[in-house]
């Protein structure tokens, strides 16, 4: 099946240059020039995924995204922007988007993004992957599969089906990046997960050592689970990876 990506840029040499590598690589596009006409084509056309610029006129990347939110839209979003500090890119993905891509990038580096967003949403999408080994312990299988239950992890609790996560009594409000980060990472409770099993897990795609993509959403995550007055649990092993425990 061919996927329609709806492309939203105000910078004209880049979404023309966008539009023309989407569409070689097989896409169907859409592509519009700002965010009223972003929200217009998302209503209109139910793209499979979409491509939003942060910075553009009237109604800006970060306020598409909420709209859409608001009104429990769940397409994939990636986020263009030239804004490089982590407190930036933590506004996108608190408005909602699923990943970001920082300007200027590589189209190839769009093009695995796109088809890791695109993986997460299929039906068959994670069905029985491997996870790697990781000091001599084997990360359990995170497949659909293993969704009947409900994942439970210290005094955390997530249901794989709703996409519900609660830690005691409180709800957590997670983004769909969010939740299956924290479902890995409960679902291997105890087991070191190095960077490379992470992302291949979550993105499918390693985005190599000079990537910050991970520590932004791990500590994103650990701001809505790790509160104030609660026993961390999100721990970091330093030159290896992640792994949730209770200390």
């Amino acid at each position: 099946m061919t996927h329609l990506v709806l492309l939203a840029e105000d910078d004209r040499p880049i979404r023309t240059a966008l539009e023309r590598a989407l569409t070689l690589e097989g896409y169907r596009v859409t592509a519009v020039a700002d965010g009223i006409q972003a929200l217009a084509a998302a209503h209109r056309e139910r793209p499979d995924v979409i491509l939003l610029d942060v910075m553009m006129p009237g109604i800006d990347g970060l306020q598409v995204c909420q709209v859409l939110r608001a009104e429990a839209d769940r397409t994939p979003i990636l986020m263009l922007t030239a804004r490089v500090e982590t407190a930036d890119r933590i506004a996108g993905l608190d408005a909602g988007a699923d990943d970001y891509v920082v300007k200027p990038f590589e189209v190839e580096e769009v093009f695995a993004r796109l088809r890791a967003l695109l993986r997460r949403t299929a039906p068959e999408a994670d069905g029985g992957r491997a996870e790697h080994p990781q000091d001599g312990d084997e990360p359990h299988d995170d497949g659909r599969a293993a969704d009947a239950g409900v994942v439970e992890a210290a005094d955390l609790r997530i249901d794989g089906p709703s996409r519900r996560a609660w830690r005691g009594e409180r709800e957590l409000e997670l983004t769909r990046t969010e939740f299956e980060l924290l479902e890995l990472l409960a679902r291997n409770a105890g087991i070191v997960l190095d960077h490379s099993t992470i992302y291949d897990r979550i993105w499918g795609y390693d985005f190599g050592p000079g990537s910050k993509n991970l520590a932004v959403y791990v500590g994103y995550l650990r701001r809505k689970v790790d509160v104030t007055g609660s026993r961390p649990l999100i721990h970091t092993v330093r030159g290896v990876g992640y792994v949730l425990r209770e200390d």
